[in-house]
């Protein structure tokens, strides 16, 4: 009995630091494709927005969008996992830090390739994240919620998203090519990356 608790114990513990790592991967990612300016991801366009429109750090307003999304998760009786939490937290925290120390290239090449490589690394930390098995994001979770009120997760995400893109762009977010990539290449990529990344687990829970 108490081999297994440790063995709880050190898994637990493993998939607390790949979910950290994972969220730190994402937010260094949204960051490297922010700062190359010719595009921001989808919810960054919203975030970018608020920010510009408040004077208030785009990693600030990261946090503040995933505790409110929270809130919503209370009439659809969502239940945050540990992970849920994490993920409203990190990505804010490491964003503000990525985006100050990230340079902001002129050269088009250099930023088409700096765009393309934050996509990538969003993946990666993508799957290193969900990987954890530690509970969803604020987003991820408000898209499951509204499929058990009968929206397919599909047209809910969908909606969404293009509402926050609009919103965002409305007030003064980035649109632009490396938007619309991110939309179409970051879904395959996580499905590449994910069963590669992910904890083997036993149906091990936290």
């Amino acid at each position: 009995m108490h081999e297994q608790q440790l063995k709880f114990r050190d898994r637990l513990a493993q998939r607390l630091v790949r979910c950290v790592f994972g969220l730190a991967l994402f937010a260094i990612g949204i960051s490297l494709q922010m700062n190359a300016n010719i595009g921001a991801p989808p919810w960054d366009v919203f975030h970018q927005g608020v920010a510009k429109q408040t004077e208030i750090s785009v990693g600030k307003i990261i946090v503040m969008t995933g505790f409110i999304l929270l809130l919503l998760w209370i009439p659809l009786k969502q239940k945050p996992g540990l992970g849920t939490i994490l993920n409203a937290l990190v990505i804010g925290l490491v964003a503000d830090l990525a985006l100050a120390i990230i340079p902001e290239p002129e050269n088009i090449f250099v930023r088409v390739i700096m765009a393309a490589i934050g996509i990538v690394i969003v993946a990666i930390g993508t799957g290193f994240y969900i990987g954890s098995a530690l509970g969803p994001g604020p987003r991820d979770g408000l898209m499951t919620g509204l499929a058990k009120r009968g929206i397919p997760i599909r047209i809910g995400r969908t909606a969404i998203e293009v509402t926050v893109l609009v919103v965002g762009l409305l007030l003064g977010g980035q649109v632009g090519v490396a938007t619309f990539a991110f939309a179409l290449g970051v879904g395959p990529l996580v499905h590449f990356f994910l069963p590669r990344l992910a904890i083997n687990s036993g149906n091990a829970r936290p």
